[in-house]
């Protein structure tokens, strides 16, 4: 029957969709696609080579020169003869889960080789020789020095048993270390036709991937530790009313314990005004600096921790404290900071009238990572 001018005009029928179907798939196709981007930032390049390997260079010397420092002293803190006895120090190991290597025998000769392994492995640590093997060395000598004698430790000790620990599962021999410059020669021997045996590509590239997503997930884990210990100790003072009056470092700068310099300690507090602003500033530093780290005002905030670091090495003799702090700071420093601070440090050596190095090798950029292939064949 024909359509009458009278009839209602009906648009074709459409199946019923489920509410918010559309919305739905958006969403999960925004979430799929965020999820792949965190994916391949994990496992296809590792990030901050440059900055993991000043922590290895970092912790590596530090622990280094603490081990001399303490040297003449070694055997009353960690070996046979300390007051804490090996036997209570195993003692309590069963109680704490804690170990040592220094307490599997009472003889000095062998407390005296364990001393003599330590400060080669932080050298060649520091040194980063064969990194991936003394990394694990060097997490056993840090862990075995501070379980020995751990009632004596501090929060210096502390960080730099955390970071030890961490450093094992970054590959922090890729840059500024003897592994790289063994892997500069072997390319290059590869390039001029010497045959190197080769793994199969699918085990090269799964290798690859779990390197760099360990790397990669260990380098934001000891980002997160300095956020964490910076921004809990911010939130801890905040709590205090000798902080919030602006005299707490008044009492700090009176503790006799904490007086290398007494003189100086004196003359440091007698500045009641700049006193007070610096430890508004401290805690101000503290509670900011986990959401400052995003932007350029992480420079200003990264120098004024560094200046505050040095203040407390000279005013309160905690070298080892403060040089973990600052230390475990340059993790924020991006790559492309330390190969300008290379360029210029290979300038400013540079003597005059030499050729200028070639644009390519030591440009201002950041090296490429590489792919898959070429990581495989670039890692310690």
């Amino acid at each position: 029957m024909a359509p009458t001018g009278n009839d209602p005009i009906r648009p074709p029928a459409v199946p019923d969709e489920p509410t918010g179907g559309p919305l739905f798939a958006r969403l999960l196709a925004r979430l799929s696609g965020s999820g792949r981007g965190a994916w391949a930032l994990l496992t296809e390049r590792p990030i901050s080579l440059y900055a993991v390997s000043v922590l290895r260079i970092g912790y590596g010397l530090l622990y280094l020169v603490f081990l001399l420092r303490e040297f003449p002293y070694r055997d009353e803190i960690w070996g046979p003869g300390s007051p804490w006895t090996p036997t209570l120090a195993r003692q309590l190991f069963d109680q704490t889960g804690w170990a040592s290597v220094l307490t599997l025998s009472d003889s000095r000769i062998y407390f005296e080789g364990c001393y003599a392994a330590a400060l080669v492995v932080c050298a060649l640590f520091a040194l980063g020789w064969r990194t991936r093997a003394v990394s694990v060395l060097f997490a056993v000598v840090v862990t075995s020095f501070h379980a020995r004698a751990i009632f004596m430790t501090d929060g210096g000790d502390n960080l730099v048993l955390l970071m030890a620990l961490y450093l094992v599962l970054t590959a922090s021999g890729r840059r500024w270390s003897l592994d790289a410059r063994r892997l500069r020669r072997r390319s290059a021997e590869s390039a001029t036709g010497r045959w190197r045996p080769d793994v199969a590509p699918r085990l090269r590239d799964a290798r690859h991937t779990l390197v760099t997503a360990v790397h990669n997930c260990g380098l934001l884990v000891i980002a997160f530790q300095v956020c964490f210990l910076y921004g809990a100790a911010g939130l801890y003072k905040v709590q205090g009313g000798t902080w919030g009056g602006g005299t707490a470092l008044h009492y700090v700068l009176n503790l006799e314990l904490f007086q290398p310099w007494p003189a100086l300690s004196h003359w440091a507090d007698g500045h009641a005004v700049a006193i007070a602003v610096a430890g508004y500033l401290t805690v101000l530093l503290q509670v900011a600096f986990p959401f400052v780290l995003f932007g350029r005002l992480k420079y200003p905030v990264l120098t004024m921790l560094l200046g505050m670091h040095i203040g407390i090495a000279v005013l309160m003799g905690l070298p080892l404290f403060s040089g973990a702090m600052i230390i475990a700071d340059t993790v924020f420093l991006p790559d492309r900071f330390y190969v300008a601070v290379a360029n210029l440090c290979r300038r400013a050596v540079r003597r005059p009238g030499a050729p200028r190095a070639a644009s390519g090798a030591h440009a201002g950029s950041v090296p490429k990572q590489g792919s898959p292939a070429s990581l495989a064949r670039s890692r310690p």
